[in-house]
């Protein structure tokens, strides 16, 4: 995946890691220790810091540090009807623009992101998982729409979806089907499969 800057790099990196629940919500994320672990200087890290603070992933003084943005249970449910939205699109896209060679490479990482469920090391299947969707999501290059639905999954609960008992062994199912999809060529079920896919994990937090 080829990226414009370095903060960008370290951008998604850090949004993987939140998406995936390495770093807590309302934990402190310093931007030392940072671009330490990365091998760079500060300020990519504190650009990258204030890119996703402007998303939604964090709060507070980048300088300094950041926090992650606790979890609001209140705006998930209108989150969810936004990402089945905008998501739809996105796989549409990806659909008509795939190669042989993108399909390849999902289909490389489902198959990493079900090997390391099965090896009963979840926070790397879920780094995997973040890595899955945002990877098909490039391929629709429609820029504007992925940097909304990223804003989106700021605020939704991934860490405790993922967190619930059996949910890795159904969603590499899930991803199964919606790359059937993508390799018929039938956006229609692509688009089908992906909302299943996200409204199956939803309803696993049964929201009053």
């Amino acid at each position: 995946m080829e990226y414009r800057t370095k903060e960008e790099q370290v951008a998604d990196y850090l949004r993987e890691r939140i998406i995936s629940g390495v770093y807590a919500r309302g934990s402190r994320l310093k931007q030392a220790e940072i671009a330490e672990e990365l091998h760079l200087s500060i300020t990519p890290v504190r650009e990258a810091l204030k890119l996703l603070e402007a998303e939604g992933y964090v709060s507070g003084d980048s300088y300094r540090g950041a926090r992650v943005v606790p979890f609001d249970p209140t705006a998930s449910a209108e989150i969810l009807q936004l990402r089945l939205m905008l998501e739809a699109q996105l796989v549409r896209g990806a659909v008509d623009k795939a190669t042989s060679k993108d399909i390849q490479e999902l289909r490389a990482l489902a198959d990493e992101f079900e090997a390391a469920f099965n090896a009963g090391d979840r926070a790397s299947a879920r780094g995997i998982n973040y890595r899955f969707h945002r990877r098909m999501y490039d391929i629709a290059a429609m820029p504007q729409t992925l940097h909304f639905v990223q804003i989106l999954w700021a605020r939704y609960p991934f860490d405790l979806i993922n967190a619930v008992s059996g949910r890795g062994k159904d969603a590499a199912a899930e991803h199964d089907e919606i790359l059937r999809a993508f390799a018929e060529g039938d956006s229609s079920n692509a688009v089908l499969s992906m909302r299943k896919h996200i409204e199956s994990g939803w309803t696993l937090l049964k929201p009053d």
